[in-house]
């Protein structure tokens, strides 16, 4: 028998469109922290603007943070928390992609909580400290098709001087609302939209390997699986189709209700530790063909692998090896068959102090794949994914 718990507090507003109807919800506090990257396109676009007349519409003060990294750092949590008391704010709205969302969940929680955002860390650097307070509310408004974090309660920041890039997670941390409109996906350039989608795949993809998944968890992910492989490619190639784009907003949150990632995600996270300018999918995709396969060689998944060939379109596999192969020809769909370590500054002699930190930085849970792991076989799909 499966033992499990599903517990989805987050309110999700899902459609084209759906940003227009946030003004007409509950909004959880009077003055809001609009926390934002710092980039241009959620002004150049109108994103922000419009988030500001919804928030006006329903009598919400705001203040603008946009400092939000790429990889979103301990700093940026800790001057945008400092912002928001200084300034009254009693919630967050994250506006942005997972980078921004993550970051906002942070904020919440230091805007409450007292010292230090790495007190709180799990991570061998971290301070292991229980939260004393709960989160303040967070409206999580994502810009992407990638993380599945406005419908979770998890986010990943990097600490630059600890040289670190680790999970941190609390209850608190599940958005009141979250808004997840394909509108707002239409300007995503054709290499983060696969970056993007192939993060998502690999939540899922994961999740159906992960020996502690069950049916709720398997169901979602499958689901998502499916509809990456029929849209991400047209997505990529369109940005403009609105069908493919509202289709990967969906598998992106559907891969996010019930993520149970692997070591594939904490091995990516190692790299961005040393890597802070490297894309989360794009460092996946470098390792992806070497991480599956390795279960593949060694047979270790053999029916969760035929599961996902199936949901890729594949009639009748036979192996994970059918698995692997319509992987790689999603990857080269996506324009990414030719991503290389090398070319994101990793050199081959860096590779061998990583394995040892698999155990120290939080991403996926290591104990859940498919066959167990040393540190010998992590650096073995290192190397061989190294280009």
């Amino acid at each position: 028998m499966y033992n499990f718990q599903f517990y989805m507090p987050t309110k999700v507003l899902f459609g084209a469109g759906q940003l227009n109807n946030l003004h007409l919800e509950q909004m959880p506090g009077k003055k809001a922290l609009i926390v934002t990257s710092n980039g241009q396109s959620t002004k150049k676009y109108g994103y922000l603007a419009a988030v500001e007349q919804e928030l006006e519409q329903a009598g919400v003060a705001h203040v603008l943070f946009d400092e939000i990294r790429p990889n979103p750092t301990r700093d940026n949590v800790m001057d945008a928390s400092r912002k928001a008391r200084e300034n009254g704010c009693d919630f967050v709205v994250a506006l942005g992609g997972g980078s921004v969302m993550d970051a906002g969940k942070c904020i919440a929680l230091m805007m409450v909580n007292d010292g230090d955002l790495w007190d709180y860390a799990f991570s061998a650097k971290g301070g292991h400290k229980p939260f004393g307070h709960p989160g303040a509310p967070i409206v999580a408004i994502t810009t992407s098709a990638g993380t599945g974090s406005e419908v979770d309660m998890f986010s990943v920041i990097s600490n630059d001087e600890l040289e670190e890039k680790t999970g941190v997670f609390d209850i608190s941390m599940f958005p009141t609302i979250s808004v997840v409109d394909s509108d707002l996906m239409m300007s995503v350039p054709p290499k983060f939209t696969a970056y993007q989608g192939m993060d998502a795949f690999f939540h899922a993809a994961e999740s159906v390997i992960n020996t502690k998944e069950h049916p709720m968890g398997e169901m979602f992910a499958l689901k998502a699986i499916e509809l990456i492989a029929q849209n991400l490619p047209v997505a990529y190639k369109d940005g403009s189709n609105k069908e493919a784009r509202a289709n990967m907003a969906l598998a992106n949150s559907l891969a996010g209700f019930y993520m149970l990632c692997t070591s594939q995600h904490t091995m990516e996270h190692v790299m961005g530790s040393y890597h802070s300018d490297l894309a989360h999918g794009a460092g996946l995709i470098m390792i992806s063909h070497e991480y599956f396969d390795f279960f593949a060689e060694r047979k270790a998944a053999e029916e969760p692998m035929k599961k996902m060939a199936r949901a890729m379109g594949v009639k009748n596999p036979e192996s994970g090896k059918d698995f692997i192969k319509a992987l790689d020809a999603l990857i080269e769909a996506v324009g990414c068959k030719d991503l290389k370590m090398s070319d994101a500054g990793i050199t081959r002699e860096e590779i061998g102090k990583w394995p040892k930190h698999i155990r120290e930085v939080l991403g996926g849970d290591i104990t859940a794949d498919p066959l167990p792991l040393s540190d010998e076989d992590y650096l073995g799909i290192y190397e061989r994914s190294f280009r």
